[in-house]
């Protein structure tokens, strides 16, 4: 009797301990949910704010209400920087940083799609604002641009894309300390689409960022201050470039 008794509790006590473990395991629903971070926005979402936008346009302007009249932009909107960074919107002007306003967006014209139109429309907006830049990299084809005009003049411009398709303009100094590689048109590159280290290509792809941040903004290095305060601008743009 003893024996089956010290068994009844030893396993009662066993059953116990399986109960307690499996209701941990599926989550006790009295629990609280987790406290979002960042006024409300949850792990993933910052995540996301911090993205780079493959291609960007870094405007010398402090009012974003200026750059929305050059673009001409269409059902303008109040947003903000996650939900302008995050890729939704054909174009988000941001609100300034340091003296720079950033243009993000699918309605913004990528050299490697159609050059002259991306050289038509940075003279145009540069004649209404001053200077402008725009900085193209693809982590994917390796396409990659950096170009700066003002007043309708270009001052660099470098655009790749399978081959050279616009470079104008004297080397800068900082394209020479980042180690940028700039190409002829006709010159003939060997390309690595895999991890080496040697691809000038790949290389420079990497390096868009670091030419932006000195020549004026990276969108990936922008203070969270702004990042979670300020919104932007967004709309759509008024005609194809």
């Amino acid at each position: 009797m003893l024996l089956l008794v010290l068994f009844g509790l030893a396993l009662s006590i066993g059953m116990g301990v399986v109960m307690v473990v499996l209701r941990r395991c599926r989550g006790n629903p009295s629990e609280d949910p987790p406290k979002p971070s960042l006024n409300g926005m949850n792990h993933a979402a910052h995540a996301c704010m911090f993205r780079r936008p493959g291609c960007w346009l870094a405007v010398k302007c402090a009012d974003p209400v200026l750059v929305q009249r050059a673009l001409a932009l269409h059902n303008p909107k109040p947003c903000s920087w996650l939900e302008g960074l995050a890729g939704d919107e054909k174009l988000f002007i941001a609100p300034p940083v340091k003296g720079w306003v950033l243009v993000v967006g699918s309605g913004l014209p990528d050299p490697s799609d159609d050059v002259d139109v991306c050289f038509r429309f940075l003279m145009n907006l540069s004649r209404k604002l001053g200077q402008v830049q725009l900085f193209s990299a693809s982590r994917v084809l390796h396409h990659h641009a950096w170009v700066k005009v003002d007043k309708g003049r270009v001052l660099r411009a470098y655009a790749w894309a399978g081959r050279t398709l616009w470079n104008q303009g004297a080397r800068t100094a900082t394209e020479r300390e980042l180690g940028l590689r700039c190409f002829d048109y006709t010159e003939t590159v060997q390309q690595s689409f895999g991890f080496s280290a040697g691809d000038p290509i790949a290389s420079n792809v990497d390096k868009v960022p670091l030419l932006a941040a000195r020549w004026s903004l990276d969108p990936a290095r922008i203070d969270e201050h702004y990042i979670e305060n300020e919104s932007g601008i967004a709309g759509e743009p008024s005609h194809r470039f």
